[in-house]
């Protein structure tokens, strides 16, 4: 009787320990699951980031354009000094009450939208509508401010007092609305460029 081993099978081969060199190439190039995983976890708080980002801006944009708003229209200080006699004002007053009412059904909506975790139209339309939305009440608000600043600056020119204070205060206001939709509107953008259009 022969002690010698039989035949070894193909598949009985045996293995030889992992070298430093596939532990290398392991560290390298981790699973590919952990990276997507990890990928996806990222882009979801970069997501929910941008979200509330967006919100506190919106409400700083609302309160901005209230306060703005309010001030212009109590501005009523008799004959000369009252916003109603200069278009420049009421344009400004007008823009501060519409960048109000959208700033505030866009908190409406986001908080509708986060509190269902339904939309009310399609993602890719949300979005559009909010960049395009944005934009063109930071464009107005610049706008109306264009118009506010000269005419305070003349009415300064011959006198200054409580009434060009008040302009200067709600124009102050209305700009940093503008600021508030501005940087919104860039957010806006970012999100529309992420979009899958599939």
């Amino acid at each position: 009787m022969s002690n010698s081993p039989g035949p070894i099978a193909a598949n009985d081969k045996p293995r030889s320990p992992p070298t430093s060199k596939t532990a290398e190439r392991d560290a390298e190039d981790p699973p590919q699951t952990a990276t997507t995983v990890t990928s996806i976890v990222w882009r979801w708080e970069r997501e929910d980031l941008l979200e509330k980002a967006r919100f506190a801006l919106r409400a700083a944009a609302c309160a901005l354009s209230l306060l703005a708003f309010v001030v212009m229209a109590s501005n009523r200080h008799g004959s000369g000094k009252d916003f109603k006699e200069y278009e420049e004002y009421k344009y400004l007053v007008a823009i501060a009450v519409l960048s109000f009412l959208y700033a505030a059904a866009q908190l409406l909506l986001q908080a509708h939208r986060v509190s269902t975790g339904r939309e009310l139209m399609s993602r890719l339309a949300s979005a559009r509508l909010d960049f395009g939305a944005d934009q063109l009440m930071a464009y107005l608000l610049m706008s109306a401010l264009s118009a506010a600043i000269p005419m305070t600056n003349r009415i300064r020119e011959g006198a200054d007092n409580i009434f060009t204070d008040s302009s200067a205060a709600s124009i102050s206001m209305a700009f940093l609305a503008f600021l508030a939709l501005a940087l919104s509107a860039m957010i806006s953008g970012f999100k529309l460029s992420n979009q899958t259009y599939v």
